[in-house]
């Protein structure tokens, strides 16, 4: 049966390349965050309305991916986001949520978050907006909070690129097994 793996964090805490180096391990799909590709095509400068559109698309992109999945019978599913990121996205930049995300939460089930720490420096690129370390933790420990109030476990991954990518692998390891 598919296994679910979300990583979520504050932005540049290495959750993309970790995404990808887990699907390499793990020989699986990895389903990417909606949300780059669509503001590198339409700008940043987005709107509240925006973040509907940006969480429709990686709703209808996991779906996408779900289903090659499992029709290829992968152990796992590696999630480059999830709704509670639209959530924190959105009450961070908006103060207000779509209901439809809350109503998605509810629904959506997963076998295990990787929260990504803030311990690896900030890496400038086009799209990210908060490279002071202050407003990333405070990300982090709304993600935190989150994750600690919800049913599905979660692993806190930090360290250096190599010590992150050996304690998500054993942590997937662990729900392929039971163990969590």
């Amino acid at each position: 049966m598919l296994k679910k793996i979300v990583v979520i964090g504050p932005e540049s805490t290495g959750k993309s390349s970790l995404c990808s180096l887990l699907a390499k391990h793990f020989n699986c799909l990895c389903c990417e965050e909606y949300a780059r590709a669509y503001l590198l095509q339409n700008g940043t400068n987005y709107s509240f309305e925006n973040l509907a559109t940006i969480a429709n698309g990686q709703l209808l992109l996991e779906d996408e991916y779900t289903k090659i999945a499992t029709k290829a019978n992968h152990n796992f599913l590696i999630l480059d986001t999830d709704m509670y990121v639209m959530k924190v996205w959105c009450n961070f930049v908006f103060k207000k949520v779509h209901s439809f995300i809350d109503e998605e939460i509810l629904k959506r089930k997963y076998d295990l978050y990787l929260l990504c720490d803030t311990d690896i420096p900030w890496v400038k690129d086009e799209l990210r907006e908060y490279p002071d370390l202050n407003t990333r933790q405070k990300l982090f420990d709304i993600y935190h909070h989150i994750l600690k109030n919800q049913t599905t476990p979660f692993v806190i991954i930090n360290g250096n690129y190599e010590q992150r990518l050996q304690k998500a692998i054993l942590s997937i390891q662990k729900i392929a097994f039971k163990k969590f």
